[in-house]
Protein backbone atom coordinates (compact mmCIF):
# COMPACT_ATOMS: atom_id res chain seq x y z
CA UNK A 1 0.00 0.00 0.00
CA UNK A 2 1.93 3.43 -1.36
CA UNK A 3 0.82 6.17 0.83
CA UNK A 4 2.92 8.56 -0.43
CA UNK A 5 1.06 11.97 1.14
CA UNK A 6 2.70 10.29 4.38
CA UNK A 7 6.09 10.49 3.12
CA UNK A 8 8.38 13.76 3.85
CA UNK A 9 5.22 15.96 4.29
CA UNK A 10 4.37 13.96 7.51
CA UNK A 11 6.50 16.17 10.02
CA UNK A 12 4.01 19.72 8.79
CA UNK A 13 1.60 20.92 10.56
CA UNK A 14 -1.95 19.68 10.23
CA UNK A 15 -0.21 16.13 8.56
CA UNK A 16 -1.18 13.44 11.34
CA UNK A 17 1.72 12.42 13.88
CA UNK A 18 2.84 8.48 14.63
CA UNK A 19 0.17 8.28 16.73
CA UNK A 20 -2.62 9.50 14.04
CA UNK A 21 -0.93 7.08 10.94
CA UNK A 22 -1.08 4.72 13.67
CA UNK A 23 -5.16 5.45 13.86
CA UNK A 24 -5.33 5.26 10.11
CA UNK A 25 -3.63 2.39 9.13
CA UNK A 26 -5.39 0.48 11.94
CA UNK A 27 -8.78 1.47 10.26
CA UNK A 28 -8.67 -1.42 7.50
CA UNK A 29 -12.67 -1.20 6.90
CA UNK A 30 -12.80 -3.46 4.23
CA UNK A 31 -11.22 -6.57 6.47
CA UNK A 32 -13.39 -5.47 9.56
CA UNK A 33 -16.45 -5.50 7.21
CA UNK A 34 -15.43 -8.96 5.60
CA UNK A 35 -15.00 -10.22 8.90
CA UNK A 36 -17.77 -8.91 10.91
CA UNK A 37 -20.39 -10.72 7.96
CA UNK A 38 -18.20 -13.62 9.02
CA UNK A 39 -18.83 -13.36 12.92
CA UNK A 40 -15.54 -12.21 13.45
CA UNK A 41 -14.44 -9.85 15.75
CA UNK A 42 -11.16 -7.81 14.89
CA UNK A 43 -10.03 -6.56 18.73
CA UNK A 44 -6.48 -6.09 17.90
CA UNK A 45 -5.17 -9.65 18.90
CA UNK A 46 -3.11 -12.03 18.12
CA UNK A 47 -6.56 -14.50 18.65
CA UNK A 48 -8.21 -12.33 15.91
CA UNK A 49 -5.63 -13.19 13.55
CA UNK A 50 -6.19 -16.68 14.24
CA UNK A 51 -10.22 -16.30 13.52
CA UNK A 52 -9.00 -14.58 10.30
CA UNK A 53 -6.83 -17.45 9.12
CA UNK A 54 -10.10 -19.49 9.26
CA UNK A 55 -12.47 -17.49 7.29
CA UNK A 56 -13.75 -18.66 3.65
CA UNK A 57 -11.92 -17.08 1.06
CA UNK A 58 -15.02 -15.99 -1.30
CA UNK A 59 -12.74 -13.27 -1.90
CA UNK A 60 -10.26 -14.85 -3.95
CA UNK A 61 -12.72 -14.43 -7.29
CA UNK A 62 -12.42 -10.95 -7.51
CA UNK A 63 -9.10 -9.66 -8.31
CA UNK A 64 -10.53 -5.95 -6.97
CA UNK A 65 -11.65 -7.32 -3.76
CA UNK A 66 -8.40 -9.63 -2.81
CA UNK A 67 -6.39 -6.34 -3.77
CA UNK A 68 -8.04 -4.14 -1.11
CA UNK A 69 -8.16 -6.91 1.34
CA UNK A 70 -4.23 -7.95 1.13
CA UNK A 71 -4.23 -4.38 1.68
CA UNK A 72 -5.93 -4.66 4.38
CA UNK A 73 -4.88 -7.93 6.07
CA UNK A 74 -1.20 -6.79 6.32
CA UNK A 75 -2.13 -3.72 7.63
CA UNK A 76 -4.13 -5.67 10.38
CA UNK A 77 -1.21 -7.55 10.92
CA UNK A 78 1.13 -4.69 11.21
CA UNK A 79 -1.20 -3.65 13.87
CA UNK A 80 -1.41 -6.21 16.06
CA UNK A 81 2.06 -6.54 15.87
CA UNK A 82 3.07 -2.59 17.11
CA UNK A 83 0.01 -3.00 19.56
CA UNK A 84 1.48 -6.10 21.41
CA UNK A 85 4.80 -6.67 20.20
CA UNK A 86 7.05 -4.89 22.52
CA UNK A 87 9.72 -2.07 20.78
CA UNK A 88 7.49 -2.69 17.19
CA UNK A 89 5.96 0.91 15.52
CA UNK A 90 4.99 1.89 12.01
CA UNK A 91 7.58 3.46 9.74
CA UNK A 92 6.62 4.63 6.42
CA UNK A 93 9.41 4.76 3.77
CA UNK A 94 10.66 6.84 1.41
CA UNK A 95 8.33 5.55 -1.03
CA UNK A 96 4.75 5.82 1.28
CA UNK A 97 5.41 2.11 2.16
CA UNK A 98 4.33 1.55 5.52
CA UNK A 99 6.23 -1.30 7.08
CA UNK A 100 6.58 -2.53 10.86
CA UNK A 101 10.22 -2.00 12.82
CA UNK A 102 11.14 -3.83 15.33
CA UNK A 103 13.03 -3.54 18.16
CA UNK A 104 15.84 -5.66 17.00
CA UNK A 105 15.90 -3.15 13.57
CA UNK A 106 14.69 -5.67 11.27
CA UNK A 107 11.68 -4.20 9.26
CA UNK A 108 8.69 -6.28 8.44
CA UNK A 109 6.62 -5.66 5.06
CA UNK A 110 2.83 -6.48 6.46
CA UNK A 111 1.60 -5.53 3.60
CA UNK A 112 3.26 -7.89 1.01
CA UNK A 113 2.65 -10.52 2.97
CA UNK A 114 -1.34 -9.25 3.43
CA UNK A 115 -1.34 -9.75 -0.39
CA UNK A 116 0.29 -13.43 -0.15
CA UNK A 117 -2.34 -14.12 2.27
CA UNK A 118 -4.91 -12.77 0.51
CA UNK A 119 -3.89 -14.51 -2.58
CA UNK A 120 -3.00 -17.88 -1.12
CA UNK A 121 -4.15 -18.13 2.39
CA UNK A 122 -0.37 -18.78 2.77
CA UNK A 123 1.43 -18.12 4.88
CA UNK A 124 -1.20 -17.68 7.73
CA UNK A 125 -1.56 -14.46 9.40
CA UNK A 126 -0.99 -16.42 12.96
CA UNK A 127 2.04 -17.59 12.19
CA UNK A 128 3.60 -14.49 10.93
CA UNK A 129 2.56 -13.05 14.46
CA UNK A 130 4.16 -15.08 15.76
CA UNK A 131 6.97 -15.47 14.23
CA UNK A 132 7.65 -11.53 14.49
CA UNK A 133 6.49 -12.13 18.15
CA UNK A 134 9.50 -14.36 18.46
CA UNK A 135 12.09 -11.71 17.00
Amino acid sequence: MNIPFLGSRRRKAGVPGPEGIAELLAECELLRSQACRAGVRLDDSPASLEALDQLVPGWRDDEETSTWLGNDAGLYLGTVIVRTVRGAAWEIRADGQPVVRLASGREFDVVHSGHEWAADGVPELSQLYAEVAEA
